[in-house]
């Protein structure tokens, strides 16, 4: 945003194996320039192995949340308190999450109806938007089948949301406007909505 903006990414030193993989925790730490506005902190963790961002939007857990500018040094130190615990509660939250993912096992055939519902063809779309979603479609199923990271990988939802999230994040836009990867990195911080319908549709499953 030209400046009125500025953030700093932390690494946390816990390191956790989840799904027997390495899942990194990362915070994300985003503040107005001119120190008006509350500064928002954002889980980012990173799936080491494809370095994909996945941070679920969990029921029992915030992702991100904020804390004001304040002067007094308790107040300070009780807010880094919190924000370590929140970013402990998220982890746990998202553990127990990957694990309810892999025991929910999907064929070929499930996996094509949810990506369906996940990108839908909008009524009266034209043939050129029509055309647009099933090569977005398409680019998912590929994704999920043939990723390096996840070929070997049993079929479950686990692998379906690894596959959602790594087209969220990585997949080139069908038209790359001016702030293009300013609203990629506000979705990476805030949740993909993608990668959160995708989530919440297996679970509701």
């Amino acid at each position: 945003m030209g400046g009125r903006k500025t953030w700093i990414l932390a690494k946390l030193p816990e390191k956790y194996i989840i799904q027997g993989e390495q899942v990194m925790p990362y915070l994300v730490f985003s503040n107005t320039h001119d120190g008006s506005g509350a500064i928002k902190i954002a889980m980012t963790p990173v799936r080491v192995v494809c370095n994909n961002t996945i941070n679920l939007a969990l029921e029992n857990a915030d992702r991100i949340w904020s804390v004001h500018h304040t002067g007094d040094t308790g107040t300070k130190l009780e807010d880094a308190k919190e924000t370590i615990y929140r970013a402990e509660e998220y982890m746990s939250g998202l553990g127990r999450a990957f694990d309810m993912l892999s025991k929910k096992k999907v064929t070929d055939a499930a996996v094509k109806e949810y990506i369906s519902l996940l990108l839908p063809v909008p009524d009266g779309a034209s043939q050129t938007a029509e055309k647009n979603v099933l090569k977005q479609r398409g680019d998912i199923m590929v994704r999920y089948k043939y990723a390096p990271d996840l070929k070997d990988m049993p079929g479950n939802c686990y692998r379906f949301i690894n596959a959602v999230s790594d087209f969220a994040t990585h997949s080139k836009p069908l038209r790359e406007t001016r702030n293009y990867r300013e609203t990629l990195f506000n979705k990476t911080m805030e949740g993909n909505p993608v990668t959160d319908k995708a989530f919440k549709l297996v679970m509701a499953s």
